[in-house]
């Protein structure tokens, strides 16, 4: 792959993307307002904190300057969902209209973060497309009525994310989903782990290929049908089925983009090849809560991989039939 200049982390301020990687029910933050303004929660039974978002983002940016060293490594761009909002004792009785700043105390649910590497780069039929490491924090999937000790959940990944769109390219081998543990550094060791494994050519190659593979128009409407129909489909039917996750309003999204998408809209025959209809999944993605985003990301590409399989003649596809 190419690489551009080479800039340490410490000396650049530039944020990881222009524009949103995820959009549903989240505002933007920094590392700087989650170190100083948010509370950290604790374990109930003995007040110990749990590892917190910015331990998280922290320890992801120490190995990612270890591993890519001399790298260009940009500021991570966070997304919060989910506030929780509390109160200073002594302004217990107060009106919320009254509080004042000092007063209020504040964390947040659901964290999810990316850093770019834009020096680690390529190009797919025209999309620049960077390395991509973050991670996402769900405090509803750890038990807060527990002791420090007991497992902490987090879900990381690496990937490329697409310049052209802001959307994340995710696959199974650059994703762990739940990872428990207990410490920063094991948590440092899983995020190193997953880097070492990583193979980024291989990935890219993955997915240069799917420009090679045409949806129809009536291809197309095919597919639309059929997801609109998967999730009501009888269990037992749907099981033997490659999943979907991506919802109906996501559906909808794709639809209209295939029409009106500047950059991965249909041709003027009608055609769509399975790279441009990849990036209308991953950019329809955006609407996922934080908590699913990162497994839809995933799910996206091997239902994509699944139609370059039946378009190839290797399988046959329920979506396409």
């Amino acid at each position: 792959m190419e690489h551009t200049q080479i800039l340490d982390i410490t000396e650049t301020n530039i944020v990881s993307k222009d524009s949103a990687f995820i959009e549903a029910n989240t505002i933007e933050s920094s590392l700087d307002e989650i170190k100083s303004e948010h509370i950290i929660p604790v374990f109930i039974k003995d007040n110990e904190p749990l590892i917190s978002q910015a331990d998280f983002i922290q320890a992801t940016n120490d190995v990612l300057s270890d591993v890519f060293h001399g790298e260009k490594i940009l500021q991570p761009n966070i997304r919060l969902s989910h506030p929780i909002k509390g109160r200073i004792p002594e302004a217990k009785d107060k009106p919320a209209a009254q509080l004042q700043d000092h007063e209020k105390t504040l964390y947040y649910e659901r964290m999810a973060f990316v850093i770019e590497v834009p020096s680690i780069h390529d190009e797919i039929a025209g999309s620049n497309l960077s390395l991509t490491i973050g991670g996402v924090k769900a405090l509803n999937m750890d038990n807060l009525y527990s002791k420090k000790g007991a497992d902490e959940h987090f879900k990381i990944f690496i990937g490329f994310q697409n310049k052209v769109c802001t959307n994340l390219c995710v696959w199974t081998d650059g994703y762990m989903n739940d990872i428990k543990v207990t410490t920063i550094g094991q948590l440092k060791a899983c995020i190193r782990t997953l880097i070492d494994n990583y193979n980024a050519n291989y990935h890219i190659e993955a997915m240069r290929i799917l420009s090679d593979f045409n949806l129809t128009e009536k291809q197309f409407a095919t597919l639309i049908g059929r997801c609109r129909m998967y999730p009501h489909l009888p269990k037992p039917l749907q099981n033997e089925i490659p999943a979907l996750q991506l919802g109906d309003s996501q559906i909808n999204t794709v639809v209209k983009d295939f029409y009106r998408d500047k950059s991965f809209c249909r041709d003027k025959d009608g055609n769509i090849n399975l790279w441009k209809l990849y990036n209308l999944f991953t950019g329809a993605n955006k609407s996922t809560y934080i908590d699913n985003f990162l497994e839809r990301s995933v799910n996206a590409y091997s239902f994509t991989e699944q139609l370059k399989f039946a378009l190839n003649k290797q399988t046959e596809s329920w979506f396409l039939n």
